[in-house]
């Protein structure tokens, strides 16, 4: 890998689920995991890392949504350009806004939430498909429709028409926001939705970029760079909180990093709201 492809030998690439997310969900629905059809029907936007590498967090906002009375539904793609157009690939970052965007038409003329789980593929929605498909009509419709899992939660409970039942018990999140949820959304739906259970604290860290931002962290020629930007705040924040304290990002490549430079185990904010439903 490292010959091949520049990875550092420093950093250890996510292995591959026994269980795909999509298997998951295909063999859980032909048992009738879910009894009632629930009345409002909601879009998962399960991506790449989310389906193969760590399906454990699109289970857990599918589970989420179901105990809110939502019946989900797996966007038909897994990949948004992100990675490509990180990395300059244009054309192959416009064919795949372009196969997205064929997928998700028919999900949006039906005014179905298409909500996500990671903010760099709905970043890639929300901002960067209009510099790639500037002409395509379907594109404002589509994006209005498309809201990231704390969002839509939050926005649930703020409307008062959440229906969950969470814990009391005492719990305190220590938060990292992804760099594109900061810029476009903010953290405050993350905050609203993460202390939703009425004993659970948030402390959000003063932190930057991560220092991983895709492949960038695992390249070598970049690896030093990476974690230096990790040592600013990110890891010694992370470092000083308690052992039974939870560490949450959003972002796949921030909890990547902050599992190789603390070895703590960040969540994904729907994997906390999962384990306080009671």
């Amino acid at each position: 890998l490292h010959r091949f492809l520049g990875i550092s030998h420093e950093r250890k690439l996510p292995s591959f689920a026994r269980v795909p997310f999509t298997v998951w969900y295909k063999n859980r629905s032909r048992v009738g995991a879910v009894c009632k059809p629930p009345p409002q029907q909601v879009i998962l936007a399960a991506d790449t890392y989310h389906t193969y590498n760590y399906p454990e967090v699109a289970i857990a906002a599918t589970e989420v949504l179901e105990a809110a009375g939502f019946q989900v539904a797996v966007a038909a793609v897994t990949e948004y350009g992100r990675p490509a157009f990180s990395k300059g690939m244009v054309d192959q970052a416009r064919r795949t806004a372009r196969e997205v965007l064929d997928a998700f038409s028919p999900y949006a003329d039906k005014s179905l939430p298409i909500i996500f789980l990671e903010p760099s593929d709905l970043s890639m929605l929300i901002d960067d498909y209009e510099a790639l498909l500037p002409d395509d009509e379907r594109l404002p419709n589509i994006a209005q429709h498309c809201t990231s899992f704390e969002q839509f939660i939050a926005q649930q409970a703020d409307a008062g028409t959440l229906n969950l039942t969470l814990t009391d018990a005492k719990r305190h999140i220590v938060l990292h926001g992804h760099c594109h949820q900061k810029a476009l959304i903010g953290t405050a739906p993350a905050h609203r939705m993460l202390t939703l259970p009425p004993n659970y604290t948030l402390e959000e860290l003063d932190t930057s970029c991560c220092g991983m931002a895709g492949s960038f962290g695992y390249e070598d020629e970049h690896y030093n760079i990476s974690r230096q930007m990790a040592e600013l705040k990110l890891w010694p924040g992370v470092r000083t909180a308690t052992a039974d304290t939870l560490i949450v990002a959003a972002g796949v490549s921030c909890r990547q990093q902050i599992k190789h430079g603390t070895e703590r185990q960040a969540l994904h904010p729907a994997e906390v709201l999962r384990m306080a439903l009671v």
